[in-house]
């Protein structure tokens, strides 16, 4: 008899919280000031119960859409909930600053690694395209890993990242088929095969392969447009890689090929405390109840 396929759930840390992400609804739990947990519930869009969030490839800009939009949503009622009511982002304020973000993380990501890298090959006249767009990825992975390195230090951000493994722990408890009670999850791993750390890793690598597939710009500015414009490209692939080493953990080969994901993710994790474990708990709870409830039209 085989096994009945669990949901994939997934979520993401916000400010003294977790949000948690089924198939029909999302849930953020967080930590308010008087200590008490608030729970926020709402019906996902219904993007993601169309016709091309199950179509392979086109799928991945579900998931990007999700990244960029409920992830800045979540994080808006996380930090609205700890500050003062003339303190709430809403309204044109959270669209700029999810429109920046986006610029920030665009230009640090992908054009600046593409501007070093093609001044080098300049420099050093380098005529490979492999080799070019080998330099460019491994400045894009340092970047990558150097930010965090350095955001990781930050007091804030370390309780954030402790909120991230309660995350893992409690998705990774529920998949083992485990009591959801604070002193069982942690004793769970930080790590999940899943986790968006895993899909920005998987980003860099495929974008090695895809630029180069693409040939030599001879245009700085050409070249810059190109690492834009591919970007939902990349999102793509990566999102159908992550997808299938996800559904075929059981396989020697994918658990090799996952290791340097898996590893990234120590340095965007760290071990919670029972406290911030029974917030992502409540989260992953309350987003588990929302999903049983029938949908109305």
């Amino acid at each position: 008899m085989s096994e009945t396929k669990l949901p994939s759930y997934g979520g993401q840390a916000v400010i003294e919280g977790v949000m948690m992400r089924g198939a029909k609804s999302v849930a953020i739990a967080m930590r308010a000031p008087d200590n008490q947990i608030v729970i926020h519930t709402e019906k996902l869009g219904k993007i993601y119960s169309s016709k091309i969030s199950k179509l392979p490839l086109l799928r991945g800009l579900v998931v990007l859409w999700d990244a960029l939009v409920l992830g800045m949503r979540a994080l808006t009622i996380s930090a609205n909930q700890q500050g003062e009511e003339e303190e709430q982002i809403e309204g044109p304020l959270l669209y700029l600053t999810l429109a920046v973000s986006l610029t920030f993380s665009i230009a640090l990501f992908f054009l600046a690694p593409a501007t070093v890298g093609h001044l080098l090959g300049d420099w050093l006249t380098i005529n490979s395209p492999w080799v070019t767009n080998l330099i460019e990825g491994i400045i894009r992975i340092l970047i990558l890993v150097g930010y965090l390195l350095l955001i990781r230090r930050m007091k804030d951000i370390y309780r954030v990242f402790q909120y991230h493994g309660a995350e893992h722990k409690t998705i990774n408890a529920f998949e083992d088929g485990a009591e959801l009670t604070p002193e069982t999850v942690s004793t769970y791993s930080l790590e999940h095969p899943r986790c968006g750390t895993a899909f920005l890793l998987t980003l860099v690598v495929f974008s090695v392969l895809l630029f180069t597939l693409i040939g030599p710009i001879e245009s700085i500015w050409l070249k810059l447009l190109s690492r834009v414009v591919l970007i939902p490209v990349l999102a793509s692939i990566s999102y159908e890689y992550i997808r299938w080493t996800a559904n075929n953990l059981e396989s020697p080969f994918v658990q090799a090929i996952i290791k340097p994901n898996l590893a990234l993710q120590r340095l965007t994790t760290n071990e919670p405390d029972l406290e911030i474990l029974e917030v992502a708990i409540a989260s992953f709870n309350a987003m588990r109840v929302n999903e049983e409830e029938p949908t109305t039209l």
